[in-house]
């Protein structure tokens, strides 16, 4: 950088060898912190200025709002910024935080998004394909347009240099004026302010640069602690139960977990476009149900699918970083062959401790380009995938898993191949906002109609296992979070579980079992279809599976197994 290097050169030394700069080429913290303080409150925080206007009842009301928050969030600016105002590491550290409001605004601005330590934690767990879609000219424009001036405000002249002890006293100093600032803006406004912030939460995770850096904080709390500790083992006692002494054919179970896919725009629960007429044959037949009632555990993918695969609900605190074993490892210490198919981002952890694979190195012409796979890819070689597992487990019963692509976003028109597009004109960027909204819901029902597509070549797959005489075989569909498609403001997901909008949490789920699975299990299909509507949860998967598949164990809760009222009693 230009100013950088300027900076650089036009220092001198002085006494003793230390690096010093004349007087007048230098900048006190005072200067240093206020004007970008000022910055940050003002440019890096237009989404939460733009939230607070629309929320305020008058114009009146907007100004006191806008003047007590402002006076509040300068003030905490004030106060962070005078903590890190040492010369050996101001400039980077003020540096990092400037970038990191700029990427903030553009998200909040650009899909309503909020910045709370699952936010972070998903930004943390997220890959290059996944970071490819986001890019656009509108991120550049926003990044450079927040963090351009105050950058080359930090960068063109380095602090002065005192002795630690007093550099301590102006950095104390500095903390307490700007809590001093926070003090009154919150006695001037706080009739106002509290009940703002107690009706809608969500703006608390919309102040830059304290959001994020309060959702560091709280996701290094919570997540440190779990990555030195054992997890605790689940199911010890698991075993198979009577159903596998005299099996004449072993049981095979696809679990599909769906991808952002939501129910209010699945064909199946009464959305008013054929996004799923492939499922709804299936459905005439009688032996795929669809539950038109389920929530996720979370509004993203860091959070769903750990807490999908886990032993506790969510009130027990599934939706937490994982400090016990998975389904998974109940099912392959019980003696079953278990394997983890990805099209995704990976397995959050559930398949650390099982045989898993990745379409990521994957060359099918037509399937896979750019590093990316569309869903089908995963049923190519499948049986070649099952052949190559343990053979004494796989003669028990197989479990297989496959995390879809599904309808991810932004870049929706992505997930779908050219010939799989009913609903046209379709969004063909990714910059949501930017859409016309029937275009955007088009790209997004294209994506729900592959996926009908992928789970009806899944069955036909499956049937033919069942008719082979090879299996007994079922699956379960259940999607990990929803989406929101610009209601309210909001894009994509991510929201907070708190405040999360239905679109979000309800998620579409369906089950089907073959004749032989259903002989096996004494279930009824009919039963099942008489209580498609019953509200479930992602808390019912884990105990769902092991009760489908006869696995004995204390770790069982028959209450939480969608099946067990309507099978024949085992146990």
């Amino acid at each position: 950088m230009w100013w950088f290097s300027s900076a650089f050169f036009s220092r001198r030394l002085g006494v003793g060898g230390v690096s010093r700069a004349p007087a007048a080429a230098v900048q006190t913290p005072w200067r240093a912190v206020w004007p970008l303080a000022l910055w940050l409150a003002l440019a890096g925080n237009v989404p939460l200025w733009q939230r607070v206007v629309a929320l305020a009842g008058s114009q009146g009301q907007a100004w006191v709002l806008l003047s007590g928050l402002g006076l509040l969030v300068g003030g905490a600016t004030v106060a962070l910024l005078s903590l890190i105002v040492w010369p050996f590491a101001y400039r980077l550290l003020a540096s990092a935080l400037v970038v990191v409001t700029a990427f903030n605004t553009h998200f909040m601005l650009q899909y309503g998004a909020v910045i709370d330590p699952t936010m972070l934690a998903n930004v943390l767990q997220t890959d290059a394909r996944e970071v490819r879609d986001l890019l656009s000219p509108a991120l550049l424009f926003t990044v450079l347009l927040v963090a351009g001036v105050p950058l080359w405000w930090i960068w063109r002249r380095p602090l002065r240099t005192r002795r630690w002890l007093k550099q301590t006293g102006h950095n104390a100093g500095g903390a307490v004026l700007g809590l001093l600032l926070v003090l009154v803006a919150t006695l001037l406004t706080y009739q106002s302010l509290a009940s703002l912030m107690r009706n809608h939460k969500d703006l608390r995770y919309m102040i830059n640069p304290l959001n994020s850096v309060y959702a560091a904080t709280r996701l290094a709390a919570d997540q440190l602690p779990h990555q030195v500790r054992a997890l605790q083992p689940v199911g010890e006692d698991a075993q198979l139960g009577a159903t596998y002494a005299q099996q004449a054919k072993p049981p095979l179970l696809l679990l599909v977990v769906g991808e952002t896919a939501r129910a209010q725009n699945w064909g199946l629960s009464g959305y008013e476009r054929p996004t799923t007429p492939a499922l709804a044959r299936w459905q005439a037949q009688g032996d795929l149900v669809n539950f038109s009632q389920v929530r996720s555990c979370g509004t993203n993918t860091q959070v769903s699918v750990p807490c999908l695969f886990s032993p506790l609900t969510r009130a027990q605190g599934g939706d937490k970083p994982a400090e016990h074993e998975s389904l998974l490892d109940v099912l392959q210490r019980a003696g079953l062959a278990v394997l983890w198919l990805d099209n995704q981002s990976g397995c959050k952890g559930v398949c650390d401790r099982v045989p898993s694979a990745s379409t990521r190195e994957r060359q099918l012409p037509g399937l896979c380009e750019g590093g990316e796979c569309y869903d089908e890819a995963m049923l190519h070689g499948l049986d070649e995938r099952i052949a190559a597992l343990d053979p004494q487990r796989r003669v028990r019963g197989v479990v297989l898993v496959l995390h879809q692509m599904g309808s991810h976003g932004p870049a929706y028109f992505k997930r779908t191949p050219a010939n799989r597009k009913p609903f046209m004109p379709e969004c063909a960027s990714n910059t949501l906002s930017d859409c016309a909204p029937d275009q955007l819901v088009n790209a997004y029902d294209n994506t729900v109609a592959y996926t009908d597509h992928f789970l009806d070549q899944t069955l036909n797959w499956l049937q033919q296992r069942a008719s082979s005489g090879t299996h007994d075989t079922g699956l379960i569909y259940l999607s990990d979070h929803g989406e929101s498609l610009g209601e309210n403001g909001l894009y994509l997901h991510g929201v907070p579980y708190a405040f999360a909008p239905q679109q979000q949490t309800h998620v579409p789920m369906v089950t089907w079992l073959s004749p032989g699975l259903q002989q096996r299990t004494g279930l009824r299909s009919d039963c099942l279809r008489a209580r498609a509507d019953q509200a479930l949860s992602h808390d019912h998967l884990f105990h769902s599976v092991l009760g489908l598949l006869d696995v004995r164990t204390q770790a069982y809760q028959p209450a939480l197994d969608l099946f067990e009222p309507c099978a024949v009693p085992r146990r």
